[in-house]
């Protein structure tokens, strides 16, 4: 018995030491990557010491004696937080996912290649001026530099999916910026939806459930066309790209602001952002400082691209949002060999196809050849998007008549005043963003940019169009000194958030579908309401979640009699409501399940005979078409979509919404109880921040350690506080404020802002999440700018060295 008892004592001994030694490794293997933020390091490459201050938040702010210094640190301190992503999102731009994670990712690198990301950048490369090379090459070494020190302790994805880092090149950082361009260009799947809905269901059905935000009646079909019936039996569905990332086509949002000083507590402007994109592990956006070599500019950075995208220099600021300008257009083509062809036709002569082959190579798997077809119009889209067998369709993009995006960017950092800032914006193209601007000399303004097509007579935009004839060819672009800009308007404030920024007198189309009105139209309240702001009032409109649609939409609801005490009790809740989708609130969650349903209850029957592909992607990823058709339906009691055509008899509005009702308090009492006290917004409405790609891997163990946990937010569809999400019965949130700013430009230090994960890509970081609590609750970080402020919160000191 005693030598058992010292057998076992033996045994566990050694398992003990064998925990510690693999807990040890695992620390070790963890913490190895994590980057060094004291001291001095050796960065060949170098011409003077550069000085990395991190602050408490772990945002570096990088001093350097001159612009190849800055950026090539940029770059480096870039690679030491968010390396990872840096590399999935260059894979991701150039289509290479699948040579590290197989077969799974073959139809998201078909789908870039396609789109030509990585082509449109090294094309860029080779154009750009003599400004932006230095920058990027700077930036590039940087990165290199750090990948060759640092082979051994690279991020643990690394490790984990089997990937080894090639050197960074200038294109990388042009091509991962154009996954930006991509985010923001909308009209693709919109224009084939449409087409499809109105293939199945008629020219005037297609207009009703696709609403112009300019309302000039339904479109004109193309002569040539007459209808698109080569699209009944296309089965589209969302993008590879969004079925991967779970991202809506109209998920790429944005508010701005900016008051003026004679309104604001401080006698200085004040300006607001916060960008709305995919909530993800790490965000996408990267505080960062960069002084020194004519620049001195604190903000949000995309990582794996130089220079700071939003913030401000020493003299002004600056925020942005998406236009949601309409810069895509299919064409349909004629081709001379539906099997093989080798030309298309344009204005009755044949031209020769561009033909472009490219290998996607697969990890464990056989290679995928991809032949493109590229017309003058840009590549053949068919097989990306769900249409093998339609007509063929090419893509017209701006994104492919060139780029100077960079250059502009540069002059923006440097920019002192309003005419160097309007100067900059000049070569702004690839992205059609509003900007809003404050300076020291306390002038607010605004201006549109990028590159938007001015369309021929009977071209909307918003239908694919016959590319054979030449009758629907672009006659150019807006020239940009007649894109909307505006200088200190007499209201003291300009705000805008995705919505139409144009009159009827402007003489050009600039978008076929604007956001819809509502959080532009509660901004404009709030800004109106008080005479002076602060920067707390300005947090506070920042985060508001007051619902315009729950205003305008509620009292058709409420007019229904309850069926039952479950019901009655719901109604209660809804009357109660005060219209704030916070955490707490019962009734928003009766009224969001209950509107989700008197849409689909409304039109998903005529839907239904168009194609179930269809009728899900109109139902879950365009809310903004589905106010629009409210307003106009709602009112009209008798209206006929509100007829199920599955049925034999006739059904009204009333019917719909009790039909809706019912449902929605059923589904939510099998799914969270029959005490309606249980359907609270933050019990249904939850957020979860996904790693790239490991968040998605589908083994719960390695999701619990990539993704962030699970947390209640706030905020919905059309709130300021935007926290969207699909309408299916899911009500997680998919996209809303990556991060939030507020520049104080009285004094620069006491501006704030947030990211919504943290600055660390390292998991485990302390840094990797640690401004979600802040994020969640609508609190902020001071936002720091000069040296002593920084010094005065400094966590850690790293000295950049040259070699010898």
């Amino acid at each position: 018995m005693k030598r058992i008892r010292k057998w076992l004592i033996r045994i566990g001994i050694l398992l003990l030491v064998l925990a510690i030694v693999l807990v040890g490794a695992g620390v070790w293997f963890v913490r190895r990557p994590w980057p060094q933020i004291d001291g001095a390091l050796v960065a060949s490459g170098l011409a003077a010491p550069a000085e990395v201050l991190r602050d408490k938040w772990g945002i570096p702010h990088i001093f350097a004696e001159n612009e190849h210094d800055l950026f090539f640190a940029q770059g480096y301190v870039h690679a030491q937080d968010r390396l990872w992503q840096m590399e999935f999102n260059r894979r991701l731009a150039g289509g290479t996912l699948s040579e590290v994670l197989g077969e799974p990712t073959a139809g998201l690198d078909r789908y870039f290649r396609t789109l030509g990301l990585r082509r449109v950048a090294e094309r860029a490369w080779v154009e750009a001026d003599q400004e932006s090379r230095a920058i990027l090459e700077a930036y590039a070494e940087g990165i290199n530099a750090y990948l060759q020190s640092h082979a051994d302790r690279l991020p643990v994805e690394f490790t984990l999916i089997g990937d080894t880092p090639q050197p960074w090149t200038p294109a990388d950082s042009l091509a991962v910026g154009n996954i930006l361009a991509f985010a923001m260009a909308l009209n693709l799947n919109v224009e084939l939806l449409q087409a499809q809905v109105t293939a199945g269901l008629g020219e005037e059905a297609g207009y009703q459930l696709f609403p112009l935000a300019i309302d000039d009646g339904p479109p004109i079909l193309p002569a040539e066309v007459e209808r698109y019936d080569w699209l009944s039996d296309a089965h589209l569905e969302d993008s590879a790209a969004q079925q991967w990332f779970g991202a809506s086509p109209l998920s790429w949002g944005s508010n701005n602001w900016v008051v003026a000083g004679n309104r604001t507590a401080t006698g200085q402007p004040l300006l607001a952002n916060d960008t709305h994109v995919n909530f993800q592990m790490p965000s996408n956006w990267y505080e960062n400082g960069v002084h020194g070599g004519g620049f001195d500019s604190v903000g949000f950075t995309l990582p794996g691209v130089p220079l700071v995208v939003l913030g401000h220099n020493q003299n002004i600021a600056w925020g942005i949002t998406n236009v949601t300008a309409d810069n895509q257009d299919l064409y349909i083509e004629k081709l001379d060999d539906a099997e093989q062809p080798t030309q298309y036709e344009f204005e009755g002569e044949w031209r020769d196809l561009q033909m472009i082959s490219e290998t996607i190579q697969v990890k464990d798997g056989a290679p995928v050849q991809l032949n493109l077809l590229l017309t003058q119009h840009g590549p053949i889209v068919n097989d990306v998007v769900g249409a093998p067998e339609a007509e063929p369709l090419a893509l017209r993009w701006t994104l492919y008549d060139g780029e100077t995006i960079l250059s502009s960017l540069a002059r923006l950092n440097r920019a002192a005043n309003w005419d160097e800032f309007h100067a900059a914006l000049r070569d702004w193209d690839t992205l059609s963003l509003n900007f809003v601007y404050a300076d020291t000399a306390g002038n607010i303004g605004y201006q549109a940019t990028g590159r938007v097509p001015v369309r021929a007579p009977g071209h909307t935009g918003i239908l694919p169009v016959p590319g054979w004839s030449g009758a629907y060819e672009w006659q150019g672009f807006i020239p940009f000194d007649e894109l909307p800009s505006a200088l200190n308007p007499s209201t003291g404030f300009i705000a805008t958030a995705n919505n139409r920024i144009t009159s009827d007198a402007y003489p050009y189309q600039l978008a076929s579908g604007w956001e819809a009105p509502y959080r532009a139209e509660r901004l404009q309240a709030l800004l109106s309401a008080k005479e002076q702001f602060s920067v707390e009032d300005m947090r506070a409109i920042q985060v508001d979640t007051y619902s315009l649609p729950a205003e305008a939409f509620r009292p058709y609801l409420l007019a229904v009699p309850p069926a039952d005490a479950l019901q009655a009790q719901a109604l209660e809740h809804v009357t109660k409501w005060n219209l704030r989708l916070d955490t707490e609130s019962v009734g928003a969650t009766i009224y969001e399940e209950w509107f989700k349903l008197l849409l689909q209850n409304t039109v998903g029957d005529e839907l239904a005979q168009v194609g179930e592909e269809s009728r899900g992607l109109y139902l879950f990823d365009y809310p903004e078409r589905h106010t629009r058709l409210m307003n106009t339906i709602l009112p009209d009691a008798d209206n006929a979509w509100f007829d199920d055509v599955a049925t034999p008899q006739l059904e009204t509005r009333d019917e719909i919404v009790r039909r809706s009702l019912a449902e929605a308090v059923a589904w939510l009492s099998e799914h969270y109880g029959p005490d309606p006290a249980q359907w609270q917004w933050g019990n249904i409405h939850t957020l979860t921040f996904v790693h790239q790609p490991l968040g998605l891997s589908g083994i719960p163990p390695l999701e619990s350690i990539f993704n962030s946990q699970t947390i209640p937010t706030r905020g919905g569809q059309f709130t300021v506080n935007v926290a969207y999400f699909a309408g299916d019965q899911s009500f997680d949130a998919t996209f809303g404020a990556a991060q939030r700013m507020i520049i104080d430009v009285g004094d620069w230090d006491r501006s704030l802002s947030v990211n919504s994960t943290g600055q660390s890509g390292h998991v485990f970081h302390p840094h990797r999440g640690d401004d979600i609590p802040l994020w969640q609750s609508g609190d902020y970080h001071p936002m720091l700018f000069s040296r002593e402020a920084v010094q005065a919160n400094v966590e850690g000191m790293l000295t950049l060295t040259p070699s010898e």
